[in-house]
């Protein structure tokens, strides 16, 4: 391969699904799109785009090459921001991986964070899968819970706690529970980990030999947005970060129960490579993400 053009090339037909966009983000047509991509396919010897007279897309091959070219591109753009005097201003695109919940406290500080750096393009993937910063080429991820991966850097966000809510109707129907033993009365809505299956257990504090699961649930699901919602509706009791039940409690469609046996807390952190060169952009995104967050707590 002669230059990077094939490169930008192809990484910018991959973005776009299309040879037009492409070309015209680059300044050339679609025809010329068209012939570098067949060069690098030469190249490679493999075909990157499956091609039809209406639409293009990637092959499974095409998908991984892509994958790898645009961290290229990216640590490329990375070490010409560092030895320019661009890095007094963070600009680019920044890869971040959010638990799906983690919308609830991300957003509310992302305008302020835009309103300083309007030059970052933010590239976030609210997800639940447990994804590999480092393989999937991401400049950083937020996570909770214990940090194991020694290839990661990391900084503390905050703090959470979990709490147990239901809806007024509900306990003007069954009763407000005075200790963790009066749960085998109620209905207790469950949560189920989507990346292992497993249910979630309520950490309860003096609550030996209770059992809070003894009867069947009315409803388990993968996805707390939905356990949050079945607690409003008056299905039952549930088990749920605070920071995603606050505006419900404050609304007054939940209310929390058994308050002083939950002593369980949790946190957040951010987490990026060990062995990249850290980007202006990414270093304000820290920076900032570490002043806004959890501020509450």
């Amino acid at each position: 391969m002669d230059s990077l053009s094939g490169i930008v090339t192809f990484v910018q037909a991959a973005e776009r699904l299309s040879f037009v966009a492409a070309g015209r983000a680059l300044g050339i047509s679609a025809s010329a799109v068209g012939k570098n991509i067949a060069k690098l396919e030469e190249s490679v010897g493999v075909r990157l785009f499956h091609r039809t007279t209406r639409r293009i897309s990637l092959t499974e091959e095409g998908a991984t090459f892509y994958e790898r070219c645009r961290r290229i591109l990216d640590d490329l753009r990375d070490a010409e921001a560092m030895l320019s005097d661009a890095t007094r201003i963070p600009r680019g695109r920044l890869r971040v991986s959010v638990p799906t919940i983690g919308y609830r406290f991300l957003l509310p500080v992302i305008p302020e964070f835009r309103r300083r750096y309007p030059e970052i393009e933010l590239d976030i993937d609210f997800n639940d899968r447990l994804v590999d910063v480092v393989e999937d080429g991401l400049d950083a991820v937020i996570r909770s819970g214990a940090l194991t991966d020694s290839r990661l850097m990391s900084r503390h966000l905050g703090s959470f706690r979990f709490v147990l809510c239901a809806s007024p109707s509900y306990l003007a129907r069954n009763g407000i529970p005075q200790s963790p033993r009066d749960l085998e009365t109620h209905d207790c809505l469950r949560f189920r980990f989507p990346t292992s299956g497993k249910l979630q257990v309520w950490q309860l504090a003096n609550a030996e030999g209770s059992d809070p699961f003894r009867r069947p649930s009315p409803l388990t699901c993968n996805n707390m947005e939905a356990l949050r919602a079945a607690a409003i509706s008056g299905l039952g009791i549930a088990y749920m970060p605070d920071f995603l039940a606050r505006d419900a409690l404050d609304a007054g469609l939940l209310h929390t129960v058994l308050g002083t046996h939950l002593a369980d807390p949790g946190q957040f952190s951010i987490l990026w490579p060990s062995n990249r060169l850290v980007s202006p952009r990414l270093r304000v995104f820290i920076d900032h993400m570490t002043q806004a967050l959890f501020r509450e707590i």
